[in-house]
């Protein structure tokens, strides 16, 4: 039970970071759209899936309340902070999204709030990831920081990096769902911020080594890793091979293998740990019988269904956006 709810929360953390990451990233490239019926478009390519999306970040709270309390106390504690500012930018943009299509003065307004709370949210998460892999004080299982510890300039270039990430993913959404004035923005855009996520990747992996992590060790201790690596060096390529060669149905799908060897990476660094060095998943896990329960609900029912309705959903709305459809 323990090994299938580390399984599905690692899963709805997977699928959340592709699936909303691409709809967070559209909001950051939204102010720099070339006028206001590519901005329409590129509201139309994520109006469908926008909201769904989003349905992970709640499975992946409620898995990780339920399954491994423990943990979720420890975690909560740690990143109250910028979950909270997190959860703002969501809220921002959820209404920007909705009001902005229903006013005309204003509408300038709702842009603007939409890019903010997109820009915010992506930070937020950023910087949590961060303070994370740099690893939360605990002393007797229980949060020894502040509500500032997790503050540092490693979790703020990680903000900064994660908000790069998901452009990409966002420009290589709208290169797939877009076939006008958009699809060649987005071109432009995905050559920028692919360009900026390897100066990233290369500072993140510089300052892991500079500052002495403990996530640095396990390169050494688990050559596994390094299989992950060059599956995202792969993807990298084929990237690069698609921007050149403009083949649509790539890029989006190669952004998806990144993030997720990137995040492979991650949980295999800190494993048998799900807060860094510090609590074991057995030691965070709830009681057994509670596990059972909770197998026979969410796990049999709630999670299938989830992923059933997600796949459906894109299905339905699969092929490019023709402008004018609603």
């Amino acid at each position: 039970m323990v090994a299938f709810w580390a399984t599905a929360l690692g899963l709805s953390l997977l699928l959340y970071v592709v699936l909303d990451g691409f709809d967070l990233g559209i909001g950051i490239l939204f102010p720099f759209a070339p006028g206001e019926h590519s901005r329409q478009e590129m509201m139309q390519a994520v109006a469908p899936v926008w909201d769904g999306n989003e349905t992970w970040l709640i499975m992946s709270a409620a898995t990780l309340f339920a399954a491994f309390p423990a943990a979720y106390a420890i975690l909560l504690s740690a990143f109250y902070l910028p979950v909270i500012v997190m959860l703002c930018g969501l809220i921002l943009r959820g209404v920007a999204f909705e009001f902005r299509s229903r006013t005309t003065r204003y509408r300038w307004l709702w842009s603007a709030s939409f890019f903010l709370g997109s820009l915010v949210a992506a930070f937020a998460q950023g910087s949590a990831i961060g303070a994370f892999v740099q690893q939360v004080p605990v002393h007797d299982g229980v949060f020894a920081g502040s509500v500032f510890s997790w503050l540092s300039p490693f979790a703020l270039l990680c903000g900064v990096g994660l908000c790069l990430g998901y452009t990409m993913l966002g420009a290589g959404w709208l290169v797939l769902k877009t076939d006008t004035a958009v699809r060649d923005f987005s071109y432009a855009a995905l050559a920028i911020t692919l360009s900026g996520v390897l100066v990233f990747l290369l500072a993140a992996a510089v300052s892991v080594f500079a500052m002495h992590l403990r996530v640095a060790d396990q390169w050494r201790q688990r050559p596994v890793l390094f299989v992950f690596l060059v599956i995202g060096a792969v993807a990298l390529v084929m990237m690069l091979y698609a921007i050149v060669r403009q083949r649509d149905r790539l890029l989006y799908p190669m952004g998806v293998v990144m993030f997720g060897a990137a995040f492979c990476t991650m949980v295999l660094a800190v494993l048998p740990y799900i807060v860094p060095f510090s609590m074991t998943l057995a030691q965070a896990a709830a009681p057994p019988s509670s596990l059972a329960f909770l197998f026979w609900g969410a796990g049999v029912v709630v999670l299938p269904l989830t992923l059933i309705y997600t796949g459906v959903v894109y299905f339905i709305f699969r092929g490019k956006v023709v402008r004018g459809s609603g």
